[in-house]
């Protein structure tokens, strides 16, 4: 072995048990389906307007975020295979698991899918979730997969759609799969059963709950009165399940007036639970902290998308933090609201591209906020209730066209934070770069 390779060597070892000690991104917004980044020793501000990339590898196009585990990356994508009969050729979606330390290709899994009635085609919406060894991953037409996460085996699938009758979205099915003990919870849309829990080892049915239509907003997991409450935001309701049998402890109504939009994933601090949908505007409940019930706090919404109230979020998720919300509306404009009343307090106009479907995806780290924006700039920031403080801004990824073909394209699909690191995508590729302290 040459001087070179041995040092090539030890790097990569060093690498691998850097990674396999640190934080994993298993799922949708992180360990805890929070947005909250817990590693530190991280880097203050980059070197460069550029980020180095550690690694890249070819993918194709998708709007869902990798998740990394146990020293690997998953991420799912969707290919077009043209041919001369056939105009259209092969359509497949795909799931890949790459090394986290090298982005070598592990394994890849792909299966014939056809979309039919989907607006918005560039591929699979829904993070793949990573729990005990498994990889969860579930398709838009519905298409769900149990892998074996080393290997990628099939341990077992479902094809959702025909098993429950899925009324499908306009932009398919898109909330993350959530794991809670030994349930898989799926928001799907189906006849009499818009939430289900499958077993996570087997795919059988558990419980079934809500006659509503599907939304495209992840489920999550809060503490209320001292029992675990699994909170879904439908296409008609914001409820509070029982995330054991299904069993509904409360639900509040939330009607679009003019098509379900309902994205961002609800957030909840201190009592409150928040969500905010496009046209519709945002919801503030009170969460009781005696029994199992909410109560309507404000709910506002401006007269069009351009005369906004509040906040009209589409994509990102808000920041919830004591008596302020921060989030960002609908041309990419940063605001700060008063959390008791909805009041706008202030609006940043710097963080993203300000064109329709602005968009930036935000991260706890300790005091500070990670934010990757629609123009592929990953920004570490500072915000309260008296304004956004930029710290260091630099260019992560480059932004394709197929997930919106607009001017340059856009960023859309959430990042990962594990091992000191970020992993980004685009329709192109995936990349990984290295956010430590020098």
């Amino acid at each position: 072995m040459t001087f070179h390779r041995m040092l090539a060597t030890l790097f990569l070892a060093t690498l691998l048990a850097t990674t396999s000690n640190a934080d994993d991104w298993p799922q949708w917004r992180g360990p805890s389906r929070d947005g909250v980044w817990h590693e530190t020793g991280l880097l203050e501000k980059f070197p460069d307007k550029q980020i180095k990339i550690r690694w890249r590898a070819k993918i194709s196009s998708g709007y869902s975020g990798p998740t990394v585990a146990q020293g690997r990356v998953y991420v799912s994508d969707r290919k077009i295979e043209a041919d001369a009969q056939n105009e259209n050729g092969r359509q497949t979606e795909r799931i890949h698991c790459f090394d986290a330390a090298t982005g070598k290709s592990l394994w890849s899994h792909q299966y014939d899918c056809k979309y039919r009635n989907i607006s918005y085609q560039a591929g699979p919406r829904a993070s793949i979730s990573i729990d005990e060894g498994r990889a969860y991953s579930l398709g838009t037409m519905g298409d769900l997969f149990c892998f074996a996460a080393a290997d990628g085996k099939v341990l077992w699938k479902r094809g959702l759609g025909a098993d429950y009758t899925i009324k499908m979205p306009i932009w398919g099915i898109a909330s993350s799969p959530l794991v809670f003990g030994d349930l898989l919870i799926l928001q799907i849309g189906g006849k009499e059963a818009c939430m289900i829990a499958l077993d996570k080892k087997t795919g059988k049915e558990q419980w079934r709950a809500l006659k509503d239509r599907a939304s495209y907003a992840a489920p999550i997991i809060i503490r209320q009165a001292g029992k675990q409450v699994l909170v879904c935001w439908t296409g008609d309701h914001v409820a509070g399940l029982n995330p054991l049998t299904g069993k509904v402890h409360w639900k509040h109504p939330f009607t679009p007036k003019r098509m379900v939009l309902n994205v961002a994933t609800p957030v909840a601090h201190a009592n409150r639970l928040f969500v905010t949908a496009f046209y519709d505007g945002s919801l503030m409940l009170k969460l009781d902290t005696e029994k199992l019930g909410v109560k309507e706090v404000w709910r506002r919404r401006g007269p069009s998308e351009k005369k906004t109230d509040s906040l009209h979020s589409i994509i990102s998720t808000p920041y919830l933090q004591g008596d302020h919300v921060y989030g960002v509306d609908s041309y990419g404009q940063m605001r700060c609201l008063d959390a008791k009343t909805g009041d706008r307090l202030w609006e940043n106009l710097t963080v993203t591209s300000n064109l329709r479907w602005g968009n930036i995806h935000m991260v706890r780290n300790g005091k500070r906020i990670w934010m990757f924006n629609d123009l592929g700039e990953l920004i570490i920031g500072e915000l309260s209730p008296k304004g956004f403080k930029e710290i260091s801004r630099a260019k992560l990824i480059s932004p394709t066209r197929v997930q919106l073909p607009r001017r340059n394209g856009v960023c859309w699909a959430h990042p990962a934070y594990a091992g000191r690191h970020v992993f980004a995508r685009n329709d192109k590729e995936i990349v990984c770069a290295n956010l430590t302290a020098e």
